[in-house]
């Protein structure tokens, strides 16, 4: 019988009762795990010290379905944005992000998007399927590779802020967020992973009691709800009262505080008023605030802020007592900026994979 699944998507106990059957040594087991994530291996024939026979049998029970780099671009900013090839034939975009203090993972939990947010590229794609553990942290290794192939170090954060809605794929988001953070992983500091999400309540409570370790991100962009549903329709169902119930659940149970993120929309969300309808809504959930750029995609109604208004937006938080920064944008002449994931790559544009809503 043919092998039909992925053997990074069986637990670490699935993994000993599978060499049992396969009649190894239980020592073995520990080997194997290793080497599917702390070691990184993407085939078995990379399992060195593992026996050939032993990699036989398991080649016949299982298999590999890794992420395939296809294509990579290379910002003036030195951002890096990649398209990755599922097994399945699908593709999927993720970025490296450079900064002078940090190297940052931008990776995507779903094969395109279901919320349709206004203001962002993704959303005008059609949603075809989650991803599953294994290949959000294929992501991460392989935007690892290129961060030492053109920065000489590997990557210090990673962001769950790509294709998709992470808590629309909750599951597969936390095994790889584990998978991720675990000593027997990748071993990232939780500290450094977030997960950013559109808001949905009923998730955000099931993050605090499930006792998840990383930071977690809220895309904000309006404080009141007549303005957040023309841009985010996810809002008619998860408003921001029952978001802030939510959050402020969340850092009681877990001790955590959470960033609002705000794309400054000219115009629309970027008055001085509207500064203060935020600072209610932080102070009471006592959130920071990232300030993002608003980076153009094509047929979207919206302008970026000027300069000068953001500026004035953050002094205004601020003087409020919001811990707010203006996030700049990186990668924009090559379509990677924050909410510019379209596929619009080679690979995607090809085989047909850019399907619009």
């Amino acid at each position: 019988m043919a092998a039909t699944s992925d053997i990074r998507e069986l637990s670490q106990d699935e993994i000993k009762t599978l060499v049992a059957e396969l009649g190894e040594k239980p020592y073995r087991a520990k080997q194997l795990w290793e080497w599917l994530w702390k070691k990184k291996a993407r085939a078995f024939d990379h399992m060195s010290d593992l026996p050939k026979a032993f990699r036989e049998k398991l080649a016949e029970r299982t298999l590999f379905r890794p992420l395939t780099l296809v294509e990579e671009q290379l910002s003036q900013d030195g951002t890096v944005k990649c398209a990755f090839k599922t097994w399945d034939g699908h593709v999927v975009e993720g970025v490296l992000i450079p900064t002078p203090t940090r190297l940052t993972a931008c990776i995507s939990s779903q094969i395109g998007c279901s919320l349709t947010c206004s203001f962002c590229a993704t959303g005008k794609l059609k949603r075809i399927r989650n991803l599953d553990a294994a290949e959000i942290v294929d992501q991460v290794t392989m935007i690892d590779d290129l961060a030492l192939k053109h920065h000489k170090q590997g990557i210090s954060n990673i962001v769950y802020m790509g294709m998709g809605e992470p808590l629309l794929n909750y599951a597969n988001t936390m095994r790889s967020a584990e998978r991720i953070m675990a000593q027997d992983g990748l071993g990232l500091g939780a500290r450094r992973v977030t997960v950013s999400t559109a808001g949905i309540a009923k998730m955000i409570r099931k993050l605090a009691d499930d006792g998840a370790r990383f930071n977690l991100a809220l895309s904000l962009h309006a404080a009141n709800d007549e303005k957040r549903d023309k841009i985010m329709p996810i809002n008619e169902q998860n408003s921001l009262a029952d978001l802030k119930d939510a959050l402020r659940y969340y850092t009681r149970v877990t001790r955590k505080d959470v960033t609002f993120e705000y794309i400054l929309l000219r115009g629309f969300n970027d008055s001085l008023a509207d500064a203060q309808e935020l600072v209610r809504y932080a102070s009471d959930v006592h959130a920071k605030v990232n300030l993002i750029e608003y980076n153009p995609i094509d047929g979207s109604e919206f302008g970026r802020t000027e300069s000068e208004d953001a500026v004035a937006f953050m002094y205004h938080l601020e003087k409020k007592g919001i811990v707010a920064r203006i996030r700049r944008s990186r990668g924009r002449d090559i379509d990677a900026a924050c909410g510019q994931l379209a596929n619009k790559n080679e690979p995607a544009l090809k085989d047909g994979e850019r399907v619009m809503k």
